[in-house]
């Protein structure tokens, strides 16, 4: 971990955008036609670079549209407990969900990992290591010179953060999410 944070240090957070390999063509992905096996629909397929950059602020289109990522503990839910559900800034995708336990600890599923981003153990709609229900898909990223597992919004393809496998039990992931590429609604009680 120390190793990977230390990765972090000194990169241009507002610079070159970081670049995935490995795009999910034939799963709902670039290059995918709605015939395709698995193709999943699409929220604004045909928005152009021009049309993201009048929806989103300047750091969610370098975050979600660039591949980028913001400052390490900079992000307006790296510390939120509430109880509810992290959505898409993109598309609205609901995608992590948080459950109140006490207040001092939110749900087991988002967590306080000290890295500096949000921190989450499983996707919404995710059961157990199944997540074809999830509104999530995982590429490989090998941007920085290393091995990584980006994640990425199923239904707009926005860069979200990363997973690892340093998280807790029981499933022994971490994602780190960057906050500007989520849009949280507190549950109703």
């Amino acid at each position: 971990m120390a190793r990977l944070l230390r990765a972090f240090r000194g990169l241009p957070f507002r610079g070159a955008p970081l670049r995935a390999v490995g795009g999910p063509a034939g799963r709902g992905g670039a290059g995918a036609s709605p015939d395709d096996a698995g193709s999943l629909p699409k929220h604004g397929p045909s928005l152009t670079k021009s049309e993201w950059q009048k929806k989103l602020t300047p750091e969610q289109f370098y975050v979600t549209r660039e591949k980028g990522t913001e400052a390490p503990f900079s992000g307006v839910y790296l510390n939120n407990k509430e109880s509810g559900m992290y959505h898409c800034v993109c598309c609205d995708s609901p995608l992590f969900s948080c459950r109140l336990v006490n207040v001092f600890h939110s749900s087991e599923k988002k967590y306080c990992s000290g890295t500096g981003w949000p921190a989450f153990s499983e996707v919404h709609g995710a059961s157990g290591s199944d997540e074809r229900d999830a509104g999530i898909l995982r590429r490989v990223d090998t941007s920085l010179g290393l091995t990584r597992t980006e994640v990425v919004c199923k239904q707009c393809e926005a860069h979200l953060g990363h997973v690892f496998p340093d998280g807790p039990g029981p499933s022994g992931q971490r994602f780190c999410i960057n906050s500007v590429a989520l849009k949280f609604k507190p549950r109703k009680h």
